[in-house]
């Protein structure tokens, strides 16, 4: 009898997602960063100006539209309040700049593509899908109405990714001189891509339930027997808070058209470019180009 009921559920569930059925899930993303740099000790009311301005750049709404075969991943469009999205000065130009555009993936074919807007430039990434080797670890716990099964994998970290920028030799500062720290922040404040530093790998922790049988997730994670509903990568955690099957307004599950093609390769080295021409125009100008 138990059999018969699990093969008459299996049968449901195949049926329901064979036929053309589409879902919309929203994702809060939130990203840790550090606020102390160059060796500088900072004031709490300085620390607590700098997170504000950097909130709309590591909290973010995505929504995740997906099909059986292929999802499209954005940022939910919002207006902003007057006197945002224009001051930050040089901090701000670089976070923004890093900011993740609409991303397709097609898990069939095993593509990705990603329509991204650098500096007035719109480019459009085409590669491969990166595949992690994920581990079940066995674990389980509540999202929401959804039971969820853990899963962790190594991941190699992209040159360019800003989510996992960190201060460069944080740790050794307490073994350091005055004139050592001194030196470290007046190096900082002429050239500040000095003190960022990134893994090389992180480990990444994800959630998904076996409900929602496609191998999605929210932007590059996929390859689960189920939708994923929370990553934790390194400092970033992105939490699914909304699902919506079968809408009644579906948008379009295709890929990008518009932009330059290049792959994430070709991209990163016109970033890293850009990245030397602002260095080197921050240095002329004697470290003021972040105030503001």
């Amino acid at each position: 009898m138990k059999r018969i009921l699990l093969w008459s559920l299996l049968l449901c569930t195949t049926s329901i997602f064979a036929q053309n059925f589409q879902g919309k899930a929203y994702y809060q993303s939130k990203t840790t960063m550090d606020t102390n740099w160059g060796g500088r000790e900072m004031s709490e009311e300085q620390k607590k100006r700098i997170s504000e301005r950097m909130k709309s750049f590591l909290e973010k709404v995505y929504i995740l539209d997906f099909g059986r075969t292929a999802s499209v991943y954005k940022e939910e469009e919002k207006i902003e309040a007057p006197g945002q999205g224009g001051r930050g000065g040089f901090g701000s130009m670089m976070m923004g700049s890093f900011s993740q555009g609409t991303q397709y993936k097609d898990v069939q074919k095993g593509v990705t593509m990603e329509s991204k807007e650098f500096f007035g430039k719109q480019f459009l990434i085409k590669d491969s899908l990166p595949k992690l080797q994920w581990k079940m670890e066995g674990e389980t716990k509540q999202i929401g109405k959804y039971l969820c099964f853990k899963a962790t994998a190594v991941k190699k970290v992209d040159e360019l990714d800003f989510s996992s920028m960190r201060r460069r030799g944080r740790n050794d500062d307490e073994d350091k001189t005055a004139e050592e720290k001194k030196q470290d922040s007046i190096k900082a404040a002429n050239d500040p891509f000095s003190q960022v530093d990134i893994p090389k790998e992180i480990l990444v922790t994800a959630w998904y339930t076996l409900d929602i049988p496609v191998n999605q997730g929210p932007g590059e994670y996929w390859g689960l027997p189920g939708l994923i509903l929370e990553i934790n990568a390194d400092r970033t955690t992105i939490l699914c808070s909304k699902i919506v099957m079968n809408p009644e307004e579906k948008d379009p599950i295709e890929a990008p058209t518009k932009g330059k093609e290049v792959t994430r390769k070709e991209y990163n080295e016109i970033v890293k470019m850009k990245m030397e021409e602002m260095r080197n125009m921050y240095r002329g100008r004697g470290g003021r180009g972040g105030r503001g």
